[in-house]
Formats: C-alpha cells, sequence, structure tokens
C-alpha cells in the first residue's frame, strides 16, 4: 500500500500543475471515526490529532502530524517533509502557508461528489478560524476536480488489482451458478457466495447483506436490498448483483440466469427479447466510451437503445467508477438530475474504470440487469470483465 500510497501523491503533483492549483490541503482528525475518503490514498493510515497533508504545484509534499504519528508519516515515502506538533497544529500550519504562499488552496468540499466532501463542517470552522483576519481567507477553492482526476485515473497497478477483484467475482458467479437448484431460496443462493467469498479470505464489495443481490421471479424486489426466503421456480429470470473487494480494491458485476420451465429448451421470446436489449446497450455504451465525451452523453446511448426497444427508461444512471470504493470517483454516466449534481457533466478520461449496466424489467418473469466492468483508455473502452452475452440457463 506504501508503493500506492506514492504513486498517487505523484499523480496527485501532475494533476495540481495541469488544473493550475497551487496547493491543496486535506485536513483530517480521528480519523477512525469517519475519514476523509482521500486519506487511504494519498496516505494509508488512520490519524489521530489535527493533520494536515499538503501537495503543491511545486512539488512539495509536506505532513504536520502529531509527535506520535510523525514516524508512520515518514515510513509512507510519500512526504518528505513531515512537521510534528504537540499542543496545536495551527502555528505550524500557518508558518507551512506563509513560507508557500499559495494563490490557491484546495480544500476537500463539494456538493455533488461525496469522495470530494471529506472536510467536515466542524473542521472548515477550524480552518476559517485560523484564516480569519488573513490574506489565505480569500483564496480558498473546492478540491473537487483535483480529487476527481486523482480518483478517477487509476494507475497500472490499481488497475490490476481491479483486474484481479473481477476475476475473483467472476469465478464466484461460476461456481454458484453450478450449484442452484430448483426450491433454492434466494438467502440459500447468497449464502453460497459468501463461503466462497469467506474461503478466499475476502470481503465483499459493499453491505455484505445486501451483496449479493439475489433476485429471482417477478415478486422479488430489485435494488439496494438483500435476499429474502423467496424460491427460485420455474419461469424465473435470477438478477443477481455482486463483487469483492480485493487488495484493496472493487468489483461490481451483475448476471443473469433463467430457470427453464417443463418442455422449455430455451427463454421464452419475452425473456430473450429483453436480455437481447440490455446487451445491445452495454455494448452500445462502451462503443461510445472514450476520453472527452460527457458521461451524460453515453447515458443517452444506452437509455436509448432501451427505450427504442420499447421498455420504460432504468429509473439509475447507466454507470458509475469502481476503484476503491464500488461506486468511486465524480464522473458518472448518467442523465443530468438534480440528485447527480454536476457528476454526469464531467468528461470521461483515461484510466478510469466505469460499470456499464442498464436494466429492465419482464413482466411476469422478473428483472434482466446486466453489470459490466470497462477501462476507459485513450483508444476506447476495454472490457474488464467477460460480458455476459447468453442467459446462464438453470434446469
Amino acid at each position: 500500500m506504501t508503493t500506492l500510497v506514492q504513486e498517487k501523491v505523484r499523480q496527485a503533483i501532475g494533476v495540481l500543475q495541469e488544473k493550475n492549483v497551487d496547493l491543496w490541503l486535506t485536513f483530517v482528525r480521528e480519523t477512525v471515526a469517519g475519514g476523509d475518503p482521500m486519506l487511504p490514498l494519498i496516505y494509508g493510515h488512520d490519524l489521530t490529532w489535527h493533520s494536515a497533508l499538503i501537495l503543491t504545484r511545486s512539488g512539495e509534499r509536506i505532513a504536520i502530524v502529531g509527535r506520535f504519528e510523525a514516524t508512520a508519516a515518514e515510513r509512507t515515502g510519500a512526504y518528505p517533509t513531515v512537521i510534528s506538533y504537540d499542543q496545536s497544529v495551527r502555528p505550524y500550519l500557518m508558518e507551512t502557508l506563509e513560507r508557500l504562499d499559495p494563490e490557491t488552496i484546495a480544500l476537500n468540499y463539494s456538493t455533488s461528489d461525496a469522495h470530494a466532501d471529506g472536510l467536515s463542517h466542524g473542521l472548515y470552522q477550524v480552518l476559517s478560524e485560523f484564516f480569519s483576519g488573513t490574506r489565505f481567507a480569500a483564496r480558498l477553492i473546492s478540491a473537487e476536480e483535483i480529487i476527481s482526476a486523482v480518483r478517477g485515473r487509476k494507475t497500472p497497478s490499481e488497475i490490476a488489482r481491479i483486474k484481479a477483484a473481477v476475476e475473483t467475482t467472476q469465478a464466484i458467479y461460476r461456481r454458484t451458478f453450478e450449484q442452484i437448484q430448483i426450491g433454492m431460496t434466494e438467502r440459500e443462493i447468497a449464502a453460497l457466495m459468501h463461503a466462497q467469498v469467506a474461503e478466499l479470505g475476502l470481503e465483499t464489495a459493499w453491505e455484505a447483506g445486501h451483496c449479493p443481490a439475489v433476485d429471482s421471479g417477478p415478486d422479488s424486489a430489485v435494488g439496494h436490498v438483500g435476499p429474502t426466503d423467496i424460491q427460485v421456480a420455474p419461469g424465473h429470470l435470477i438478477h443477481f448483483d455482486f463483487g469483492v473487494r480485493q487488495d484493496g480494491y472493487c468489483s461490481d458485476i451483475q448476471r443473469v440466469a433463467y430457470v427453464l420451465a417443463r418442455g422449455e429448451q430455451a427463454p421464452p421470446e419475452p425473456v430473450q427479447k429483453g436480455f437481447n436489449t440490455v446487451v445491445r446497450a452495454i455494448q452500445a455504451a462502451a462503443d461510445a466510451m472514450r476520453p472527452g465525451i460527457l458521461g451524460r452523453d453515453v447515458d443517452r446511448v444506452a437509455r436509448e437503445v432501451v427505450t427504442g426497444a420499447g421498455y420504460p427508461e432504468f429509473l439509475y444512471g447507466t454507470g458509475h467508477q469502481v476503484g476503491r470504493s464500488v461506486h468511486d470517483g465524480a464522473a458518472l454516466m448518467a442523465p443530468e438530475w438534480d440528485r447527480y449534481g454536476v457528476m454526469p457533466n464531467y468528461p470521461l478520461e483515461a484510466g478510469q474504470v466505469f460499470t456499464v449496466e442498464p436494466g429492465l424489467a419482464v413482466p411476469g418473469y422478473g428483472y434482466v440487469g446486466i453489470e459490466e466492468d470497462v477501462l476507459v483508455t485513450e483508444e476506447g473502452a476495454v472490457f474488464l470483465s467477460t460480458p455476459q452475452t447468453e442467459i446462464v440457463l438453470i434446469r
């Protein structure tokens, strides 16, 4: 993890140069109580007292921390200058800012991006008191664009970790499909998947009670809900949403199976049509994904495939980023709805990893939701997951 922190700190300095921002200040305290989302990427440990992590456009990397955490800060290898204190961070922070005299100071607050909103209101008030009456008070800006770039642009080592998590997830899916039988409950299927996660010494990508989602048939609720005692039955679509956290990075993949009814050798036409529509929407979105295109425009491409086939539009975004968190980074492939803020208007960038996850309901059968993990490159999109192009059949 130390090497990764060093990579991300170096990357952040390049982003500051690109964005023409003089200084990025991450200010935290007692992070076990709810730390800044960027701390694992640019520091790698919890911090206890008021602590200031400073990166500058000129390349300086400074950590101002409590005395008993100075050695840990030095061991990250990411901050050549470590300043420790006993009673108050204030004089050391202000002396550093006086020396650097930045014209812009980016702080971790945002109205749209949860990962860029790590500075609590209380700590913002602390900084405001520090800066009151100084020239720095008028130089504060949001670090949203910096954090979006640092979090979104995955380094090669980050991409390798995501790929590994994707491969593990696909293997768990394969083993699970081999064991599903008619009459099993959604909870029993989820238990099969949890057992495999535990055997590998891993964690689910989000809250285990809702990961996996297992939705069997038309009466199972789809969304961020846990499996139930609904039993798998002939004629059911079974929809899954599942991922793992492996080596600090997540996967997020949805899959679909169909339980053949007596006499059926293939899914009925409505099921196959719905499945084919979602597959086409995913491919259309992937074909549109390239650096510079706005997330809202990719969303529109996928959405039009679904509505053009006669289905209602899905009431969520086509895709979110994946990384250290299962919902990672600012840019979204989503409509310009209030709940998404400015994030659908961010352009895609090389190095970002997105899910692509359109879906639709097939009345009487259940839900078709497929989700692939896709890397944006300079040449376009590359699937990290192996796309599902055929329905898994349960007999």
